[in-house]
């Protein structure tokens, strides 16, 4: 188990558990995750973890198909969550890594050590439900992303690249 999916349980959310040998040539976690669990890439969801131009640290969740827009993710958060920026970038590894307690590629939006302000790109809103990692590389987890935001705290918000 991972915190991820002892959170969802704890919680006692709506999820599916999907698992599926993660090849270590793979140039895209996320696109790899859709391949092989045979589900189209707009329903995978990426989690980042990006820092303000204050140092704080927040997480946006998008879709592996698509590339983060750092001003909208930085107007999104200081809109709702009242992180005050004007800029974000994407946190070194090593913060990732210390702040979520998961590896790259593995990273959750759930379960992770501390708890930050978090944006779900709001074409997750368009779908049934979603998947994101589940805390390790070859897991996911499928929820509605109704309920991942509840249990976040998160907004929806457009903070993808529409220029793709």
């Amino acid at each position: 188990m991972t915190p991820a999916i002892n959170l969802a349980k704890t919680l006692k959310l709506t999820y599916t558990i999907h698992e599926y040998t993660h090849e270590t040539s793979a140039s895209s976690y996320g696109l790899e995750a859709a391949e092989k669990l045979g589900v189209a890439a707009e329903r995978v969801f990426k989690t980042l973890i990006v820092k303000t131009d204050n140092g704080q640290l927040a997480v946006a969740v998008l879709p592996v198909n698509n590339t983060l827009n750092f001003k909208k993710t930085a107007k999104a958060l200081c809109l709702h969550n009242t992180v005050s920026c004007k800029k974000v970038q994407m946190a070194e590894p090593q913060e990732v890594q210390r702040s979520s307690g998961y590896v790259l590629g593995g990273v959750s939006p759930l379960g992770q050590k501390k708890r930050l302000a978090t944006v779900i790109d709001s074409s997750a809103q368009q779908h049934p439900t979603i998947y994101v990692s589940a805390g390790r590389r070859g897991l996911e987890i499928e929820l509605p992303a109704s309920e991942l935001a509840a249990t976040l705290k998160a907004q929806f918000a457009d903070i993808i690249d529409n220029d793709c």
